[in-house]
C-alpha cells in the first residue's frame, strides 16, 4: 500500500467523508458532475475512487485506472460500477448497503401510504380550487397482506413496519432461510403465489440478471384485481410496460415508483397517469442517511487502503480492522505458498486444495484462499490479485476447495496447498514461527526448514553424494553467494530437496548447468517478493 494514498470523491455526498479520510491520511480530492471523459483522463492518478449513483465507472474508466485498488459506494446499489470489470482489474468494489436501510424502508412505506390514500391527486385537486371528497377514497392498510420481492436488510425493515401497520406480510425470496423467515413473523411464498395473494406488492431485490422484469405481464395477469404495486428498489425489477398496461387496464389500482428503468424518466408513459405516485430516486435522501453512508463508506475506503480491512466488498472476502493485522503474516505465508507452486508449475492446472490446521483453521480463511490463488497463478495471469484471483480460477476451470481440520499436527498453525496438473500433483506446506514469520517446512511430503527470500534455488534430486559439493562449486564460480542451505530427503538414498537462498538471481547459463548434473531431476531459479 502507497505510505500516502490518494482517493478521489467524484460525486456530491457529505463533507463528512473528506474530513474523515484527511484526518486518516489520505490524500483527498473532490472533483464532482466530471464528464466520462474527463473522469477517464484523471483516474489513473488515484488510489481510490469514492461515487454516489451519478458517476458511472465503466470498462473504459477502469481501463485507465493502473493505479486503483478500491471503489467506494456511498449506497446500496452498484448498477453503475461495472463490477466484472474491476474485478477483472483487482479493484475491490464496496457498498454501503447498511446506511440507508431504514430511510430506504421508510420511504417505502411512505409510499405505500401515499397510494393507498390518494394524497398527491387529492392535493392536486385541492390546490386547483376543488373539493372533491367523494372521488378520493382510498383503503387501509391494517388487515391486508403485503407481498414482498426480496426481503434483504431493507425488506426485512419494511416487513417489521408493515406488522406495525397490522399488515399480513409475505415473501418471495429465494435466499431468505425458514429461521430467519421465522425470525421476521413472514411467510416464506413462491412469486406466483405472492401475486395472487397480496393487495400491495414491494419491491426490495437487487438488479440483476435474475430479477430484471421479475413483476411482469405474466405476473401482473395472475396478480388480485386491484393490486398497488410500490418499487423503492431498482428501475427494471418492475416490468413498465406491463405495469403500464395494467394500470390502464385497470388490474393494478396504483402504483407508487421512486426509481425507474431510465432516470430521469424521458418519454415514459407511467408519468402522465394519475394512478402513479412518482418520486425523483429519494429512497435514501434524508440528511441522516446521506451523513451515514459518507461517513461509511469513506471509513471503508480508508482502512482498505491504510490497513488491509475490507467491508462490504461485493467482489472479495471480508476482513475486519481487527482480523486485518492477525491475518497479515498468514497473508504473507499464503502468498509464498502459491507463488512456490506457480513458479514449479509447467503445465496446465486442473485443482488446487488449501488446507488449514491448527490456529489458522480458526481464522477467517477465504481471503487467504484468494491469496494463494493469486500467488500460483501470477506466472501464468498478467494482473492477477486477491480480488480477481479467484474469477480467474472459474474461467480457467480450476477446481479449488478449501479444507480446515480440526487436528493439531506437528505446528501450532500450518497451511498446505496441493496443486494437481495433467501430469502431476505438488504439494507444499508452510507456518509461521514465533516471530511471524513463514516458513516452508514441507516439500512433496518431504520435511524441511527454509524460510523465503528474494531469490532462492530449488533442487529436486537423488540422496546421492556429491550433489552439495556440485551445488557449491557451480554457485561459487557464478560468483553468486549462498545465504542459507536447507536440506531434506524421503529417506536414505531416495528422493531428495533443497531449497538454497542467494543473493542475486541466477543467470540462464548457471541454472542450465544445474539441471545438466545427472543427479537433479529439476532445477528451478523463484523470485519472491518479501516487502
Amino acid at each position: 500500500m502507497s505510505a500516502q494514498p490518494k482517493v478521489l470523491i467524484a460525486d456530491k455526498m457529505s463533507p463528512e467523508a473528506a474530513s474523515i479520510l484527511s484526518d486518516r491520511g489520505v490524500d483527498v480530492e473532490v472533483s464532482t458532475g466530471l464528464a466520462p471523459e474527463a473522469l477517464i483522463e484523471l483516474i489513473g492518478g488515484y488510489d481510490g475512487l469514492l461515487v454516489r449513483s451519478s458517476t458511472k465507472v465503466t470498462a473504459e474508466v477502469l481501463g485507465a485506472a493502473d493505479r486503483l485498488k478500491v471503489i467506494g459506494r456511498a449506497g446500496i446499489g452498484v448498477d453503475n460500477v461495472d463490477v466484472a470489470a474491476a474485478t477483472a482489474k483487482g479493484v475491490v468494489v464496496m457498498n454501503t448497503p447498511f446506511g440507508n436501510a431504514v430511510t430506504t424502508a421508510e420511504h417505502a412505506i411512505a409510499m405505500m401510504m401515499t397510494l393507498a390514500r390518494q394524497i398527491p391527486t387529492a392535493d392536486r385537486s385541492m390546490r386547483a380550487g376543488k373539493w372533491e371528497k367523494s372521488k378520493f377514497v382510498g383503503v387501509e392498510l391494517a388487515g391486508k397482506t403485503l407481498g414482498l420481492v426480496g426481503c434483504g436488510n431493507i425488506g426485512s425493515i419494511v416487513a417489521s413496519r408493515a406488522q406495525g401497520l397490522r399488515m399480513r406480510v409475505i415473501v418471495a425470496d429465494p435466499f431468505l432461510s425458514a429461521k430467519r423467515a421465522r425470525e421476521l413473523g413472514v411467510e416464506r411464498v413462491e412469486l406466483a403465489d405472492l401475486m395472487r395473494r397480496a393487495d400491495f406488492i414491494s419491491a426490495h431485490a437487487p438488479l440483476n440478471d435474475t430479477t430484471r422484469g421479475i413483476v411482469g405481464a405474466a405476473e401482473i395477469a395472475v396478480a388480485r384485481d386491484g393490486v398497488r404495486i410500490i418499487n423503492c428498489a431498482r428501475g427494471g425489477i418492475v416490468d413498465e410496460t406491463a405495469l403500464h398496461d395494467g394500470l390502464v387496464s385497470g388490474k393494478v389500482a396504483g402504483a407508487a415508483l421512486d426509481v425507474f428503468s431510465v432516470e430521469p424518466p424521458q418519454d415514459n408513459p407511467l408519468t402522465i397517469l394519475d394512478n402513479v405516485v412518482m418520486t425523483p430516486h429519494l429512497g435514501a435522501s434524508t440528511a441522516e442517511a446521506q451523513e451515514k453512508v459518507a461517513q461509511q463508506v469513506a471509513e471503508q475506503a480508508a482502512d482498505f487502503l491504510l490497513s488491509g480491512a475490507v467491508s462490504n466488498a461485493i467482489n472479495m472476502p471480508s476482513i475486519t480492522a481487527e482480523e486485518a493485522p492477525l491475518l497479515q503474516p498468514y497473508m504473507a505465508l499464503a502468498d509464498y505458498l502459491g507463488s512456490f507452486a506457480g513458479q514449479l508449475t509447467r503445465s496446465g492446472i486442473t485443482a488446487v486444495g488449501i488446507e488449514y490446521e491448527g490456529h489458522v483453521a480458526d481464522l477467517n480463511t477465504r481471503p487467504l484462499t484468494a491469496v494463494v490463488l493469486a500467488g500460483l497463478m501470477r506466472p501464468m495471469v498478467d494482473s492477477v490479485n486477491a480480488v480477481n484471483a479467484p474469477v480467474v480460477a472459474q474461467q480457467r476451470n480450476i477446481a479449488v476447495s478449501e479444507t480446515r481440520h480440526d487436528r493439531r499436527g506437528d505446528y501450532p498453525t500450518c497451511m498446505r496447498v496441493t496443486v494437481t496438473t495433467d501430469r502431476r500433483s505438488r504439494e507444499v506446506a508452510g507456518t509461521l514461527f514465533a516471530d511471524d514469520r513463514a516458513r516452508i517446512v514441507s516439500i512433496k511430503g518431504i520435511r524441511m526448514d527454509a524460510e523465503p527470500t528474494p531469490h532462492m534455488l530449488y533442487i529436486a534430486n537423488s540422496d546421492v553424494p556429491g550433489i552439495i559439493g556440485f551445488l557449491g562449486n557451480t554457485l561459487g564460480e557464478a560468483g553468486v553467494n549462498i545465504a542459507t542451505f536447507a536440506l531434506g530427503r524421503a529417506e536414505a538414498g531416495g528422493d531428495a530437496i533443497a531449497l538454497i537462498s542467494i543473493d542475486q538471481a541466477l543467470d540462464a547459463a548457471t541454472l542450465a548447468a544445474i539441471r545438466a548434473h545427472e543427479g537433479i531431476s529439476q532445477a528451478a531459479s523463484l523470485r519472491f517478493d518479501t516487502d
